[in-house]
């Protein structure tokens, strides 16, 4: 924590994800006014600055050149062209640790405008917003051009700014963010997707909306916390609330014909290929 209260932190483009990342480390006890964010709507700012106490009052160049940590929170159709602006406008990254939000754009989108600059690439996903997210880092940073023990420094800067929304996952490969982001970063969508569909069926039992969203929550929350019990998979959980020939059998035995597992690898590599097509745009 001492690290971390030593340095600045510059989010531009402080969106939903950026305010989370910026509550939990307000709630973690970093100092407010050592976190500065940009918005290009002042009343997210103005929130932002009402909530949590921090500097919302530079602007972006202002707010780069105080930073030791910048956090790219731009939209990724957006992050290409606001970068080329800030550096012919004199932004000078070259002393910064930069890190990207942003899904996507491949670090060599970013080192060719900003420079050779130390570079990580996070991909999280949305539970971030209720403290419960996973962060998959990537080391973009060249590192014939910064020793180990910069790279080490960053690399423990960036692990105890994600663990303020969650878990973090390092990667070893770039092309592994697209592979993450199948799993972790589009999951909750299938989980609610999911979820949806028994809401709905339980509705067609004649179920209130209220008491069927209640039911299908509460399964979910249950189950969730009880697969971080370390002494049982998450097969010999389903196996402990499967009786032969009952109920969650039959049911169970109607997913594995429609073939469960075949859909979800298909659907999974399916989210990978369009991540890998996106990341050429």
């Amino acid at each position: 924590m001492s690290q971390q209260n030593n340095l600045t932190y510059a989010f531009i483009g402080a969106g939903n994800m950026s305010g989370a990342i910026i509550g939990g480390m307000v709630n973690s006890g970093v100092n407010p006014q050592s976190i500065i964010a940009t918005n290009r709507t002042a009343e997210k700012q103005a929130k932002l600055k009402a909530k949590f106490g921090i500097v919302t009052d530079l602007d972006n160049l202002s707010a780069i050149a105080k930073a030791d940590v910048v956090i790219l929170g731009v939209k990724p159709q957006m992050m290409a062209d606001v970068l080329a602006d800030l550096v012919e406008k004199g932004a000078d990254f070259s002393d910064k640790l930069v890190v990207t939000v942003a899904a996507g754009l491949l670090v060599k989108r970013y080192t060719d405008i900003i420079g050779n600059v130390r570079f990580i690439r996070c991909m999280p996903n949305t539970p971030s917003l209720v403290g419960h997210g996973i962060s998959g880092l990537y080391t973009g940073t060249d590192k014939e051009a910064f020793g180990p023990d910069v790279l080490a420094a960053d690399k423990v800067t960036a692990t105890a700014l994600f663990e303020h929304v969650g878990n973090v996952v390092w990667l070893e490969k770039e092309s592994d963010i697209d592979q993450l982001a199948a799993v972790s970063g589009s999951g909750p969508a299938y989980f609610f997707a999911f979820m949806e569909a028994m809401a709905n069926k339980a509705k067609e039992f004649g179920f209130s909306e209220e008491i069927a969203n209640l039911m299908v929550q509460e399964t979910a929350m249950g189950a969730a916390k009880m697969t971080y019990d370390k002494e049982n998979s998450f097969a010999q959980l389903r196996e402990n609330v499967t009786s032969p020939g009952g109920s969650t059998a039959a049911a169970l035995n109607v997913f594995n014909k429609n073939q469960l597992q075949n859909t979800v690898n298909e659907a999974l590599d399916a989210a990978v290929t369009r991540a890998q097509e996106m990341s050429k745009f």
